[in-house]
C-alpha cells in the first residue's frame, strides 16, 4: 500500500500534465500559446496584488516586533489560562489568522520546544489545521479586486478563526489529554 502511495504521489504531476496537454490537443487547442496568456494574465494578477500584501507583511512585522503581541497575549491569557489554553500556543492562535509564514515559523519553534507529540505540539498542529490566515486573505483578495467595504466579512473570519481553535482545544483536551 505504501509503495503504491509512493508511485502515485511520484507520478501524479507528470500524468496530470500529459493529460491536460493529450485533451488539449485532441480538442485542438493552442496548448503553448494559451499557457503563455494564462503566463501573462497570472503576471498582472501578481503586479495588482503586490501592494497588498507588501502592506500586510509590513504590517505584522510592526505587530510583532513593536511588543503588541506580547501585550495581547498578556492581556487575554487569564481568560485562556481559565479554558485550558496553554500561554505557549497563544502567540500561534493570535498569529494564524494575520500571517500563514508567521505562524509557521511559530509552529517550527514550538515543536522544537515541547516536541510535536506533547499536548502544546499536538494543539498547535490542530490550530493550523483548523484556522485561516483570514486577514491575509481579506487584505490581499478583496483589495487586489477592489473591494472597499467587506461588511461583516472580518467578524466573520475571525470568528470562525476563534472557533477553529476552540475546537481545536476540545479534541486535543478529549483525544490527547
Amino acid at each position: 500500500m505504501i509503495l503504491a502511495i509512493q508511485v502515485l504521489s511520484r507520478w501524479a504531476i507528470p500524468i496530470l500534465l500529459l493529460g491536460i496537454t493529450t485533451l488539449g490537443l485532441s480538442r485542438r487547442v493552442p496548448i503553448y500559446e494559451s499557457f503563455v496568456e494564462g503566463a501573462k494574465e497570472g503576471w498582472h494578477t501578481a503586479l495588482r496584488i503586490l501592494p497588498y500584501l507588501v502592506g500586510m507583511l509590513v504590517a505584522i512585522q510592526v505587530f510583532q516586533h513593536s511588543g503588541a503581541l506580547d501585550q495581547l497575549i498578556n492581556l487575554i491569557s487569564p481568560l485562556t489560562n481559565w479554558l485550558g489554553f496553554p500561554r505557549e500556543v497563544l502567540p500561534l492562535a493570535l498569529m494564524r489568522p494575520i500571517s500563514g509564514s508567521g505562524s509557521l515559523a511559530i509552529l517550527s519553534q514550538t515543536f522544537a520546544t515541547f516536541g510535536p507529540d506533547s499536548f502544546v505540539g499536538r494543539l498547535a498542529a490542530a490550530i493550523m489545521g483548523s484556522s485561516e490566515t483570514s486577514l491575509y486573505v481579506l487584505t490581499v483578495y478583496a483589495g487586489s479586486v477592489g473591494i472597499k467595504r467587506t461588511r461583516h466579512t472580518l467578524a466573520t473570519s475571525l470568528i470562525s478563526d476563534l472557533a477553529g481553535s476552540l475546537a481545536a482545544l476540545y479534541i486535543v483536551l478529549r483525544y490527547f489529554a
